[in-house]
C-alpha cells in the first residue's frame, strides 16, 4: 500500500508457523525484520512454535531476546498447521497481517510485492506460485488436489495452497477460522470468497526445501486430509447451499510482476 504523503504507513504483523524448522527459521525471521522495517516503523514478527522437537524453540527464544520486534508463541504440543495459523492470527496486533511458512520455501523479501498491491480496493493479497520446486510426485498430487478442491468449492483463486498472504485485520471481523489441519487454507479462502472480500493475486517464487521434510506427504495424512476436505465441503458448500459471492463483490486479479496462545514471550 502506498499511503498519501501526509499519512503514516500502516502497521504490520508478520508471522511464521514453525514445526521443526530449526534449520531455516532464524534466517527467515531476520529477513522479515529487515523487509518490514523498510516498509513501516510499526511492525512485529511472530513465530508460532507448534510443539517442535528440534532446536526451533531455543533458536526463536534467542531471536526474541535479540530483536525487540520479535515475539514467540509456544505450543506445548503440536496442534497442526491450522492450529498454528489460528494462534498466529490471534497473536497479531497490527493493522495488517502477513504470514508464510517457517520451512524456507517462500522468500520473506517478497512481502514487499504484496504490500505494494494492497490498495484501497483490496482486502487480501495472496501469492500464487510461478512454479513449484518440489519432487515430481508432490507436484502431481498437489495439482490433483488443487483442481479437485477448486471444483468442489467453486473457488476463484488460482492457488489456494500458496501460504504467502497479506490481509487487513478487519478480514477476521467477517471470517472465523475453525480448522486445525492443513485444510485451513481452503477454509480461509472459501470463507473470504463467501464474505465478498476483495482479493488480489500476485506471482511469487517457490523454493526447494533445504532442511527438514514435509509433514503432509504420507498415506495416513493424505487420507485424513481427504476426510477433512469432504467434511469442510459439506459444511461450507452443501449445508450453506453452495452460495457464491457476486462477481462485483469479489475481484480476484492476477497481477504481473516478479485461539489464543499458550505463552507469549517478548
Amino acid at each position: 500500500m502506498q499511503p498519501p504523503d501526509n499519512a503514516r504507513p500502516p502497521s504490520i504483523s508478520v508471522f511464521f508457523p514453525a514445526y521443526n524448522d530449526g534449520g531455516t527459521i532464524a534466517s527467515l525471521v531476520i529477513l522479515a525484520v529487515g523487509v518490514t522495517s523498510r516498509l513501516t516503523s510499526d511492525f512485529e514478527v511472530i513465530v508460532v512454535n507448534d510443539g517442535s522437537t528440534d532446536s526451533t524453540r531455543e533458536i526463536v527464544d534467542e531471536l526474541a531476546r535479540t530483536y525487540s520486534q520479535v515475539r514467540v508463541v509456544h505450543h506445548s504440543q503440536n496442534r497442526g498447521y491450522g492450529g498454528a495459523l489460528r494462534s498466529g492470527f490471534a497473536a497479531a496486533t497490527k493493522d495488517l497481517i502477513a504470514y508464510t511458512d517457517g520451512d524456507g520455501q517462500y522468500d520473506p523479501a517478497e512481502f514487499e510485492l504484496l504490500w505494494n498491491r494492497l490498495t484501497p480496493d483490496a482486502d487480501v493479497v495472496t501469492g500464487y506460485k510461478t512454479s513449484r520446486s518440489d519432487p515430481w510426485h508432490r507436484i502431481v498430487i498437489g495439482r490433483i488436489y488443487h483442481l479437485t478442491v477448486k471444483l468442489l468449492f467453486r473457488l476463484q483463486v488460482r492457488d489456494v495452497d500458496c501460504d504467502f498472504r497479506l490481509m487487513r485485520r478487519e478480514v477476521f471481523d467477517r471470517v472465523t477460522l475453525e480448522r486445525d489441519s492443513g485444510v485451513i487454507c481452503l477454509e480461509m479462502m472459501r470463507k473470504i470468497q463467501d464474505a465478498g472480500l476483495r482479493v488480489v493475486e500476485v506471482p511469487v517464487h517457490h523454493y526447494h526445501r533445504e532442511h527438514g521434510r514435509s509433514q503432509f506427504f504420507n498415506f495416513r495424512r493424505v487420507f485424513r486430509t481427504a476426510v477433512d476436505v469432504l467434511k469442510l465441503w459439506v459444511t461450507l458448500v452443501i449445508l450453506r447451499g453452495g452460495r457464491r459471492t457476486a462477481p462485483a463483490l469479489l475481484r480476484n486479479r492476477a497481477v504481473s510482476g516478479a485461539v489464543p496462545p499458550e505463552s507469549l514471550k517478548r
